[in-house]
């Protein structure tokens, strides 16, 4: 039993958002101490050079990341990194300040494993991010920057929002995700058409003149013939890689009394559903992947990369799993690979795609 064991039963008597602000203040009290950060990095990092993935231009330390929806605001990325996590990935980022839906918004389905959300691009913007990462500095391992539109921005006003964001944060990320596959924001145009998505990427692709990474976020409820046109598009304007995938809106089978919310769901529920989108997309590209979607052990993240995942994220993972959910992952990954007979994650990535 881990401290977190303990402590969980408290922090789950609590409102979901509430708790996961609370746990978020924790972690960025612990990051304001070097003496304190020293501390957590000894407890929690793994260093093993079999976990090393370097993909589009970019090393990481370990394969397992945070999925964008933890650190909106980009306000605990050295927590993240302090606590052995191989990346992490704030966001959405909108271009100006915006609430998102009215609270509550954030539900735990604990007999599930999982959680239903239905925030909504709450952000405090991108200017705000960027101050913050220029006061801060960034960790010593990759981030990356999940960007999205206003709630109430229409097509052509949703490719102005994207622009902004990317210009106003392009010096500080590794990596640039482009969230077009949110099931909780209005829908005032389909953001995965083929024509919009052109427009996106034509516009964002002028911008980058440092061809900063540039990667697309996916849903798991997209058919084949979706992720082939996806793949097509993906490759005229040259995107370095997928995330896969985003939440979803099947709440069938679910058993947790808030199975009732309306909202994306995500954790133990998308596991499948992730796997197979990111396996698809390997059978379709050679890009690489990163794998989202019920990512909550050793197991479940060697499952994605086998699958064609080079990278995993997981955010309700880590709700349930707590502080030492990266290292767990972690050791469990060297000994899989070890049993495996591999010697690197990178030897791992796509064997079980056909």
């Amino acid at each position: 039993m881990t401290a977190y064991d303990v402590v969980r039963p408290l922090l789950f008597s609590l409102p979901a958002e509430t708790a996961h602000n609370f746990g978020k203040s924790a972690l960025g009290l612990l990051q304001s101490s070097s003496v304190s950060r020293r501390a957590v990095r000894r407890l929690y990092r793994v260093s093993d050079p079999r976990l090393t993935v370097e993909r589009f231009g970019v090393e990481f330390p370990s394969p397992v990341g945070v999925a964008a929806g933890f650190d909106k605001n980009g306000e605990v990325t050295h927590g993240l990194a302090d606590l052995g996590f191989g990346f992490t990935e704030a966001g959405t980022v909108t271009p100006a300040p915006q609430d998102g839906n009215p609270r509550p918004r954030l539900f735990r389905l604990p007999e599930d494993g999982g959680m239903v959300n239905r925030l909504a691009f709450n952000s405090q913007g991108a200017e705000r991010v960027r101050d913050r990462f220029a006061a801060r500095g960034l960790p010593d391992v990759p981030v990356g920057v999940n960007i999205g539109s206003m709630n109430d921005s229409d097509a052509a006003a949703a490719i102005e929002d994207y622009r902004t964001v990317f210009r106003t944060l392009y010096p500080y990320p590794d990596y640039f995700v482009v969230n077009v596959s949110c099931p909780n924001t209005p829908e005032e145009y389909n953001e995965q058409s083929p024509e919009h998505l052109r427009r996106v990427f034509g516009t964002l692709t002028e911008e980058n003149d440092e061809d900063k990474p540039l990667l697309v976020k996916v849903g798991p409820d997209s058919t084949r013939a979706g992720l082939e046109e996806l793949v097509d598009i993906v490759h005229e304007f040259d995107v370095d890689g997928v995330v896969a995938t985003n939440t979803t809106t099947d709440h069938e089978g679910l058993t947790s009394h808030n199975r009732v919310e309306w909202g994306g769901v995500s954790g133990r529920p998308l596991r499948d559903a992730a796997t197979r989108t990111v396996r698809t997309l390997a059978g379709l590209t050679d890009l690489p992947i990163i794998g989202v979607g019920g990512v909550d052990s050793a197991e479940t993240a060697y499952e994605k990369i086998r699958a064609g995942a080079s990278l995993v994220q997981l955010y309700t993972g880590f709700v349930y799993g707590g502080p030492s959910t990266a290292k767990r992952i972690n050791t469990g990954l060297c000994d899989l690979l070890e049993a495996d007979g591999f010697d690197s994650v990178e030897a791992a990535v796509g064997v079980d795609v056909e």
